[in-house]
């Protein structure tokens, strides 16, 4: 039980470090880094000696060596790696443990085959080539595997109570969750089809509330990366429509998640959380406009994929501490 306690907080924290440092990957445009998977040019390190760039250059003449973004996608694959091995380690633990931890262990199991999922959604990734929606199942799947694993540390390491707090108002805190999902995917296809600066005034776009947009081949989601539906390049009306989409998703999800902040004030059971929840609301739309006006500098951009992480682990712990315990 101690084992599984432990080890479920610090994969918890691992699993956010290894999303935050696939933003950073993705956005330094190092997710191509390798050109193969699991490993890099053909060996589980980044080739370095004169030797081994010869062999490599052989191996992959089309495809010239950068170690420096080579390393960065190898030590994301490396802690990844080990979340992996964490995971198949809670795994075991929770069904040996059954009776004594605080959730199914079927939990576990399901966590389990989003991890294997997971690894075949980063091997996909590379071998065909960044395409936005395995990219941005890879993101999401990564998002939800940060979410189960905060929600088991919170059932092992929190307090739990649901003192005056109806079934009414906890299924707005589940419809927080499913409102910030949907907008984290709306941002992960803007990042992954790279429209995140498809239009740079605000809050106006392109000087206009409605701009010219183009929908279906903006969310077709079976496409080569910067290709329409027929295999054109996609238009700028198409990223438009990306961006703006993401925009009112953003608006949306701080009507949404800024009312609940506001209501959980009111209970002592949350009320740090929702206090830490609409500051980092605030913060996370500061950035996004910040991405916009600055033209999306590396640092920030990691920064609003930190912050959208940290909305997602906030809530689930909300969440966590409104829900009965299993018994």
């Amino acid at each position: 039980m101690l084992w599984f306690r432990r080890l479920s907080l610090i994969a918890a924290i691992t699993a956010f470090c290894v999303v935050v440092l696939g933003a950073y990957v993705r956005l330094s445009d190092a997710g191509l880094g390798c050109p193969d998977w699991p490993g890099c040019y053909g060996t589980l390190t980044v080739p370095e000696s004169e030797s081994a760039i010869a062999h490599a250059q052989a191996v992959y003449p089309d495809k010239p060596i950068d170690a420096g973004k080579a390393w960065k996608e190898m030590i994301h694959r490396y802690l990844a790696g080990t979340l992996g091995l964490m995971v198949l380690f809670l795994f075991v633990l929770g069904w040996r443990q059954r009776d004594r931890i605080n959730i199914s262990p079927w939990l576990t199991t399901f966590l389990l085959a989003l991890i294997i999922l997971q690894a075949a959604l980063g091997m996909w990734t590379v071998t065909m080539l960044l395409k936005p929606v395995i990219v941005s199942a890879h993101l999401l799947g990564g998002i939800t595997t940060l979410a189960i694993l905060m929600w088991i540390a919170h059932r092992h390491w929190g307090r739990v109570s649901v003192r005056g707090i109806s079934s009414d108002k906890k299924l707005w805190y589940r419809l927080g969750l499913m409102v910030l999902f949907g907008q984290m995917f709306l941002g992960g296809w803007t990042s992954t089809n790279y429209a995140a600066l498809a239009c740079t005034d605000f809050p106006t776009c392109h000087g206009a509330w409605l701009p010219d947009m183009d929908f279906r081949d903006a969310f077709h989601m079976v496409r080569e990366l910067g290709q329409s539906a027929n295999g054109g390049n996609l238009t700028l009306a198409s990223l438009t429509a990306i961006q703006w989409t993401h925009r009112v998703g953003a608006l949306i999800t701080l009507i949404v998640l800024g009312f609940l902040g506001m209501v959980g004030l009111k209970y002592d059971a949350i009320r740090t959380w929702c206090g830490l929840l609409l500051a980092l609301l605030l913060a996370q739309i500061s950035l996004g406009v910040a991405n916009l006006v600055l033209h999306l500098p590396t640092v920030l951009a990691v920064a609003h994929n930190a912050g959208a992480a940290s909305l997602m682990a906030t809530l689930v712990i909300i969440n966590s501490k409104i829900t009965t315990r299993r018994t």
